[in-house]
C-alpha cells in the first residue's frame, strides 16, 4: 500500500499590516496571476491563519491521531495494527486526496477519485469526504470556506449514525 507523507501544519499569518491577505491578493493581482504555468513540484502545505487555528490545535482540538493504516471489519486499524471501532470515516482531504489505500475498492473510480456525491460516498456506506476540490463550491478545499461542506457531511452522517442504531 502507498501511503502518503503526512506533514505537521505550517500556519501562515492571514493579517498582513492591519488587512487580510486576500485583500493584499486581489490589489496587487495575485488572484488572477497564472502562476500555474510556472510553479514546479507540491504545492506548499500552508495553513492561512489568524491565530485560531492554531490555537485550537495548541489546545488538542481536535485531537491529533495517527491515520490508520487499513480497513477492518470493526472499523480501521491503527498505524501499529491495533483495531479501532468506527462506524464512518471522514476524509478531510485538501485539494489533493490522499486516499491511495482506497485503490481497488468501490470508493474510488478507476484512476482514483473518490466516488461521492457532496462529500457523500455514493458506493460505501458511511464513508464521507470534506474538503475536495469543488465538493460543493469552487472554494470547497480551502479551510476558509469548508464549513458548509462539513456541516452537510454531517448532517448526512448524523442521519447514518441514526439509522444504525
Amino acid at each position: 500500500m502507498a501511503s502518503r507523507l503526512r506533514l505537521p501544519v505550517r500556519f501562515v499569518p492571514q493579517i498582513i499590516a492591519g488587512r487580510d491577505i486576500h485583500f493584499w491578493f486581489r490589489l496587487l493581482g495575485i488572484d488572477s496571476f497564472p502562476s500555474g504555468r510556472w510553479r514546479e513540484g507540491e504545492p506548499a502545505a500552508t495553513v492561512l491563519d489568524t491565530g485560531r487555528y492554531a490555537a485550537a490545535l495548541a489546545a488538542g482540538r481536535p485531537a491529533p491521531m495517527p491515520m490508520f493504516t487499513a480497513f477492518a471489519p470493526e472499523g480501521v486499524l491503527a498505524a501499529d495494527g491495533t483495531p479501532v471501532a468506527a462506524d464512518s470515516v471522514i476524509f478531510a482531504t485538501g485539494f489533493r486526496p490522499g486516499v491511495e489505500f482506497l485503490h481497488g475498492t468501490a470508493a474510488v473510480d478507476a484512476a482514483g477519485r473518490p466516488r461521492q456525491r457532496l462529500g457523500v460516498s455514493t458506493t460505501v456506506r458511511g464513508l464521507y469526504y470534506v474538503g475536495l476540490s469543488g465538493q460543493r463550491s469552487l472554494t470547497s478545499a480551502t479551510l476558509r470556506r469548508v464549513g458548509p461542506d462539513a456541516a452537510a457531511v454531517v448532517r448526512d452522517l448524523e442521519r447514518h449514525v441514526r439509522q444504525s442504531r
